[in-house]
């Protein structure tokens, strides 16, 4: 069977954020509960002209040549922060990126799970279309409300994913384990703009997942720990991970054990800074790792975990290719978290109040948004959305 996987991996978050430090204060709480309990230290702030639509067009512009936009024959679109229950966000990408119109376009959700079940249908219709070219994309908005338990794990971005065969980035193994059970940890009615969550009981039954998929993954392939040069994991926050790792840390020598938590750390570094990416944040975590690892070399097989509430997990694992850096954007995430601007708590709880939600025309000040893509306002219930480039040239 040929070998199917990430071409190319691409990200995007809109170009302000909030300092941790900064909000602890405002809520009058330790820093430490965030920096070190939580495990952030800054957090995407997203602006009214920016929606998922806009920011996996974003993501997924960097990456697409013309070539793959006439050759993609299937567009995935991972959220569970969609704008309309009918029409999916995928066609919407079709036209913003001009893709072929002889592409199937679907929009997926399933909590954070979403993006994964979308990369393995793309796994799946690539290795039984070989030449085929298929579009992931994950892009959400994490909003829990101001002065929240859950604020501190807000964020929002996208991360897009080419799959075709003989990828660059990491061939994706047909190893997969997954489970579902009926739970409430974590929903969102469809009246609601924000997420409802039993946070404690979310965070425990994250880990059971992991652990019970960890041990069936080992039962069928007979593979262990040591085949392992690193994990990623969905990052809810950072630390949420570093619980999981730890539980099955006994299974390794020391040796091992002191890599795979030096792995997990660079894992982590770019999550750190933008929070929660619900159907994203493994994807950031996986090119978190493939950017500041020191160690990782063609071969290397990576454990990925990925959760979605309410709930479903699975585990699986991936191959490093050789050429795995040639399939990333050179400096794309640290370029776009050094040009920031970092908001005032009193800016930051002004914007969010001013999202685009209801059916009444709006028109919305984009100025300030570099992005190639923008939301530019409302017309008779039809969201506009602006190419920039092309807007200016205009």
């Amino acid at each position: 069977m040929i070998a199917v996987g990430i071409d190319k991996l691409s990200f995007f978050s809109p170009n302000q954020y909030i300092d941790l430090t900064e909000l602890a204060k405002r809520r009058d709480t330790d820093p430490n509960k965030y920096l070190i309990g939580i495990g952030q230290s800054e957090q995407a702030v997203i602006p009214a002209s920016q929606d998922v639509i806009t920011m996996a067009a974003n993501a997924a512009d960097q990456l697409l040549t013309e070539a793959d936009r006439s050759e993609i024959s299937m567009i995935m679109f991972a959220t569970e922060s969609g704008i309309d229950n009918s029409k999916s966000g995928a066609v919407y990408l079709q036209t913003l990126l001009g893709i072929n119109r002889y592409a199937r376009t679907i929009e997926l959700k399933q909590a954070c799970y979403a993006g994964t079940y979308g990369l393995m249908q793309a796994r799946d219709y690539v290795a039984l279309n070989p030449g085929a070219k298929v579009l992931v994309v994950a892009s959400d908005i994490a909003r829990y409300g101001l002065a929240t338990a859950g604020e501190v794990t807000q964020g929002g971005g996208a991360v897009a994913m080419l799959v075709t065969e003989n990828p660059k980035v990491m061939t994706l193994e047909r190893d997969s384990q997954f489970m579902s059970q009926d739970l409430m940890d974590f929903w969102r009615p469809v009246y609601a703009t924000d997420a409802l969550v039993d946070g404690h009981f979310s965070q425990d039954v994250y880990r059971e997942f992991f652990k019970e998929l960890w041990q069936r993954y080992r039962e069928q392939t007979g593979r262990t720990i040591a085949d392992f040069q690193a994990f990623a994991f969905h990052l809810p926050y950072t630390k949420q991970g570093l619980k999981a790792l730890k539980d099955i840390l006994p299974e390794a020598n020391a040796e091992h054990a002191e890599h795979l938590l030096a792995e997990f750390e660079a894992s982590r570094v770019f999550n750190k800074r933008i929070g929660n990416l619900y159907t994203g944040s493994l994807y950031l975590s996986l090119l978190s790792l493939l950017v500041n690892s020191a160690t990782l070399k063609a071969g290397y097989r990576i454990g990925l975990f990925s959760y979605g509430s309410g709930a479903e997990g699975e585990f699986y694992s991936g191959l490093v290719q050789a050429e795995f850096k040639k399939g990333l954007i050179n400096e794309q995430v640290e370029r776009l978290l050094s040009e920031r601007r970092k908001m005032t708590i009193e800016q930051y709880e002004k914007n969010y109040g001013q999202a685009l939600n209801g059916p009444l025309d709006r028109e919305i000040d984009f100025k300030d948004d570099p992005a190639k893509f923008v939301l530019a306002g409302l017309v008779n219930q039809q969201r506009q959305y602006i190419n920039q480039q092309n807007h200016g040239a205009e």
